[in-house]
């Protein structure tokens, strides 16, 4: 059995599996065409622009750290093609999924990084990044594994180096000890201020959102998602 690479930095452990079963030939096919014409190379200077990165003309550029399959971050290009979105996700199957969806209906403000993402994060210039969204991420639910969550201080630090002033940054998750505690880490940061007037507002799905197959599970096993907003003051 292929044994997966050591991992070297700390960053790293934010993230859990790299594969899953063994992808189809076209998917693995796809996965290399799709990275090779879509991927980001940190070996290079980041842009001082970073919408000269996409095949199209966009006017903003956003973040989707952890995508999955892809569904929510290709419904969202495809219906705002006026912003460029750059999707992170290290896990193999996912990024496989999506580069065959991209493969057979192209989005040109879509760029693929399959990393770990605070190594994109440190590449990218100041104040760079219209928006972040990280959508149900992995929740590590023992208490001993919290310091893996991606939410933390020096993750926070991250984004708001990168992240311009006004900028969203958007967490979705239907685990309730993860939304208290991107909750608490969040305003307890002096770069971001948590925008909900009652609770109503993190209980209502985003403006053009679309429910991914994750999201109709736990909702079909009672676990209530919730969607937190805050700007970069």
């Amino acid at each position: 059995m292929e044994q997966e690479p050591r991992r070297t930095r700390t960053s790293e452990a934010f993230f859990g599996r790299r594969r899953g079963k063994a992808i189809r030939p076209y998917q693995a096919e796809a996965l290399e065409s799709g990275l090779a014409r879509l991927g980001i190379d940190l070996g290079v200077a980041a842009p001082a622009d970073l919408r000269t990165m996409f095949e199209a003309a966009v006017s903003k550029v956003r973040l989707e750290i952890g995508f999955g399959g892809g569904e929510h971050l290709r419904h969202i290009a495809a219906n705002n093609p006026d912003d460029g979105f750059i999707g992170v996700e290290p896990f193999v199957n996912g990024m496989a999924k999506m580069a065959a969806a991209l493969g057979e209906n192209p989005l040109a403000n879509i760029r693929l990084y399959d990393e770990d993402a605070t190594e994109l994060l440190d590449w990218l210039p100041e104040a760079s990044l219209d928006g972040i969204d990280l959508l149900y991420p992995d929740p590590w639910r023992k208490k001993k594994h919290w310091k893996r969550r991606f939410v933390s201080p020096v993750n926070l630090d991250r984004f708001a180096r990168v992240m311009k002033s006004g900028a969203k940054f958007r967490f979705a998750s239907d685990i309730d000890t993860y939304v208290n505690w991107t909750l608490q880490h969040c305003r307890a940061h002096a770069a971001f201020e948590w925008q909900a007037a009652d609770a109503a507002d993190w209980h209502t799905p985003y403006e053009g959102w679309t429910r991914t197959r994750y999201e109709a599970k736990a909702i079909r096993e009672n676990r209530t998602p919730a969607y937190l907003t805050f700007v970069r003051v």
